[in-house]
């Protein structure tokens, strides 16, 4: 996708071939700037602060970061310290488990020598595998909302997301971001209705950066619009992203996906989570129960940072000193409030048997 006019992914390799860049989320929307990771610490800390965040993004950083550790330990234990730290960065996002098994996996085999252009290598496969998956799920995606556009008299198509899953949580396209982007060239008229997504204001923050920087038509709003929205007709279709989609089909996204789903439910608004393969984990089936929620800090609650009238930043408290936070990162869906997952493979029902359709090696697997 474009900043300015010149194209960008997220993460690509430095000029110097022994590190990665990185675009640094947390600066945004008000300044773009790009942070080098050298080391294995430095992709740590970038995952654990949201220097990047989104769960491909963080599978593929997780890789590279696997990598530049080969640089400085490339042992068999270096591997497992390495796998160890970067697993512990975010306990949600199936995808970083995922990209770290298969890097570790291929370097086990091979002799240390060789295990940092290998692991190097990998990431860069998933990297590119990634921004396949993307375009494929933007053009299935895209579909759904051609058809609801063809359905309803020829106006434009309102579609509600909650948090960020475009191309600034992958590496390229996005997964719930993709089908609009994609409509949107196709030249079908849509318009994106953007929670803001507190307490890190992803939405109002990230996602409302992306369409403003691509053109694409949107509206900021409260988190707790969208239900009054469904209520007069004012929303056309739900896309989110997803963190970790059980076998069962339940879909853990951010905080407050889950009301967001419950409102369209009771208004019959179609509700999709756009995913690539990477975000299922077979292992589990029932999200509630089985899917780790990530606590972060309270003070993403308690404070926000924006800019001042005078240009400058500054971070101010908003809530009552004193009063006690909590702060789940996640939330889970079930599946029964799902219409359908989107995924580079095509549209299926959340149920396992719409996903081993989807992916029928799987089932061998299991």
């Amino acid at each position: 996708m474009h900043i300015d006019g010149t194209p960008y992914r997220t993460i690509f390799p430095d000029p110097d071939g022994v590190s990665v860049q990185v675009i640094d989320q947390t600066r945004l929307p008000f300044a773009f700037e790009l942070r080098r990771l050298a080391t294995l610490d430095d992709a740590a800390l970038a995952i654990r602060t949201m220097i990047v965040r989104g769960a491909p993004l963080i599978g593929v950083t997780a890789a590279y970061g696997l990598a530049l550790a080969m640089r400085a330990d490339p042992s068999m234990e270096g591997i497992d310290r390495a796998v160890a730290a970067l697993a512990a960065t975010r306990p949600t996002a199936i995808n970083l488990r995922w990209a770290l098994d298969r890097v570790a996996g291929n370097l086990r085999q091979i002799q240390p020598a060789e295990r940092f252009a290998r692991a190097f290598a990998e990431a860069g496969r998933i990297a590119e595998e990634d921004v396949a998956s993307c375009r494929s799920i933007g053009a299935h995606g895209g579909q759904i909302i051609a058809d609801l556009h063809a359905a309803n008299g020829g106006r434009p198509v309102t579609v509600l997301t909650h948090c960020n899953a475009g191309w600034l949580a992958t590496v390229d396209w996005g997964t719930a971001l993709a089908p609009i982007y994609a409509a949107h060239e196709r030249g079908v008229p849509v318009h994106v209705l953007v929670d803001e997504t507190r307490p890190r204001s992803q939405g109002a923050a990230l996602t409302a950066f992306e369409l403003h920087g691509h053109g694409v038509p949107h509206t900021v709003i409260a988190d707790n619009a969208g239900g009054h929205l469904m209520q007069h007709g004012g929303v056309d279709l739900c896309i989110v992203g997803s963190d970790r989609t059980t076998a069962s089909g339940d879909v853990c996204n951010k905080i407050g996906t889950y009301l967001k789903a419950l409102a369209a439910h009771d208004n019959r608004v179609p509700f999709y989570a756009a995913l690539p393969f990477s975000t299922i984990d077979w292992t589990l089936h029932d999200g509630v129960r089985e899917i780790p929620i990530e606590e972060r800090d309270g003070r993403e609650v308690t404070h926000m940072t924006g800019r001042l009238a005078d240009g400058g930043f500054a971070t101010i408290e908003v809530v009552s000193p004193g009063s006690p936070v909590a702060n789940p990162a996640f939330d889970v869906t079930p599946a029964r409030l799902v219409t359908g997952i989107i995924t580079e493979r095509g549209i299926c029902e959340a149920n396992e048997e719409g996903l081993y359709g989807l992916y029928p090696e799987r089932r061998k697997a299991a």
